[in-house]
């Protein structure tokens, strides 16, 4: 149970299913909630969580840890499923409030931030995908800059202005909301 993901990648490669298993174990739910972070549906989450783990399974040969850690890899894999998914024509985004759930500061303060929640989820649906995947990986997902444009295969500067990019559109759409 110790083992690194890497080590777990080798024996995955060799077709151990109790390593795949662990693998899942310890990433599926992280990789089901950065593909709804980019496409806003749980259920096309779940599937494009399916998927990833599918291309881990298949495509586990192909992983060299010399060139990055699993979780990178495992981030590329669900953010270009996720920007597929999004490219087709029929998609249509289930739940484009996110969640709404408050700790109850009181009625009318859980009603602000509720409005507040769905405003910036709407906003954030209305970015270009690829901003949106930025912006779910480094504050979303907390992974650093160097590791975000390395799922999104982009140098680091190109992932910076990608990033500056979504933050000023966001801030924009916030602002023109709540005039």
């Amino acid at each position: 149970m110790g083992e690194t993901d890497e080590a777990l990648m080798a024996l995955t490669a060799a077709r151990d299913e109790r390593a795949f298993r662990l693998l899942m174990e310890r990433h599926m739910a992280r990789a089901i909630r950065l593909a709804e972070r980019v496409v806003r549906s749980p259920a096309e989450a779940d599937e494009i969580g399916q998927d990833a783990f599918l291309r881990v399974w298949t495509g586990a040969a192909s992983f060299d840890p010399r060139l990055g850690r699993f979780s990178t890899w495992l981030h590329r894999i669900v953010v270009n499923l996720a920007l597929d998914r999004l490219r087709r024509p029929a998609h249509r985004p289930l739940d484009e409030a996110g969640d709404l759930r408050s700790d109850d500061p009181g009625p009318v303060a859980a009603i602000i931030a509720a409005e507040q929640q769905a405003l910036l989820a709407q906003a954030l649906h209305t970015l270009p995908h690829r901003q949106r995947a930025a912006l779910a990986l480094f504050h979303m997902e907390g992974l650093s800059g160097r590791e975000a444009a390395e799922v999104m295969k982009v140098s680091e500067k190109a992932f910076e202005s990608l990033l500056i990019r979504a933050r000023t559109a966001l801030r924009q759409k916030m602002k023109m909301e709540t005039l």
